[in-house]
């Protein structure tokens, strides 16, 4: 549980311009291929989880860094449009704001390629300076998308400000700081993630559970590692919990487990129960799938069965 459920959520991640290509297979080394689309929009795991839960309609805080070019001014102004709050979202004009160059294929697979630009440039006084903001959130969000030691720094504010944590461990690496298990509350993988942090092959609900047992071991209270069109299987100390999904038609995965993020942190920070948050997450991770992009799939809370969104 939140220490409030005030609905207050803070982001500490990375912003970045996603350039989507449409292709119909993916291309093999040093392949020249046509793609049938090509389209640009805001992205990268911090912004994004920040814009899914300002779209439940959570109060949602950004800590992050652009560059002084056109994409950075874009980025700000996208996220004012959600209603975040972007008084952390600072500028530099030491690197280009972020990209993610993005290949999908017909069946709504994809590949991703990161260049953090700016992102990298916060400072752990930057962070520090949003102390105030994770103290009054329920519950504080990171990913890896920015430097390590950015977010372990998050993460280190939190626990002492007495602020529950969420980290999306993506993208992933092999080894982390004994210290980023011991700081995370709900630890939130997914299938390939979590592979890549255990060297465990996931191929089975069962076979994730010994995972997610083997994360445990390292200091982390819950995994919550989310399986695509599997759901995700929640796992503590004492019990083993898989939420199915729906099946859906899918037309591009790219963003689905950020929305699963934000919505999970939207749901929890209202005071929802774990089990009964990633349920609804769920869902609204089955709806971005239907549509293309990023957070231009994400649904809008009209987009949303009622019963999704009401206690």
């Amino acid at each position: 549980m939140p220490k409030n459920n005030s609905g207050k959520i803070t982001v500490v991640g990375a912003n970045m311009i996603d350039l989507i290509a449409y292709v119909p297979r993916f291309l093999s080394v040093g392949e020249t291929l046509h793609g049938s689309e090509f389209v640009m929009g805001y992205g990268g795991k911090g912004a994004n989880q920040a814009v899914m839960a300002a779209k439940l309609g959570s109060k949602v805080v950004m800590v992050t860094k652009v560059g002084e070019d056109v994409f950075g001014g874009g980025t700000k102004e996208n996220m004012a449009k959600y209603g975040i709050d972007t008084t952390h979202v600072l500028s530099t004009g030491a690197a280009f704001s972020g990209v993610a160059p993005i290949t999908v294929t017909p069946e709504g697979q994809n590949q991703i390629v990161i260049v953090s630009g700016a992102n990298n440039l916060l400072t752990n006084a930057e962070i520090d300076a949003a102390r105030s903001d994770i103290a009054e959130s329920a519950y504080l969000v990171c990913q890896l998308e920015i430097d390590l030691k950015l977010t372990l720094k998050a993460l280190q504010v939190a626990k002492e400000v007495g602020t529950p944590t969420i980290l999306n461990p993506a993208p992933a690496v092999e080894s982390l700081p004994a210290e980023i298990y011991a700081l995370t509350d709900i630890f939130c993988p997914n299938e390939t993630e979590t592979q890549i942090l255990t060297g465990m092959k996931i191929d089975s609900v069962s076979s994730a559970e010994l995972a997610a047992k083997e994360l445990l071991s390292r200091g982390v209270k819950t995994v919550l590692i989310t399986l695509g069109e599997n759901g995700c299987l929640i796992v503590d100390a004492t019990s083993s919990i898989h939420i199915p999904a729906d099946k859906v038609k899918v037309v591009d995965t790219t963003g689905a487990g950020d929305s699963f993020v934000g919505a999970l942190a939207h749901f929890l920070a209202l005071g929802f129960s774990l089990k009964d948050s990633a349920t609804r997450a769920v869902k609204v991770a089955s709806i971005s799938v239907g549509a293309k992009g990023t957070q231009t799939s994400f649904p809008d809370r009209k987009d949303i069965p009622a019963d999704i969104l009401e206690s």
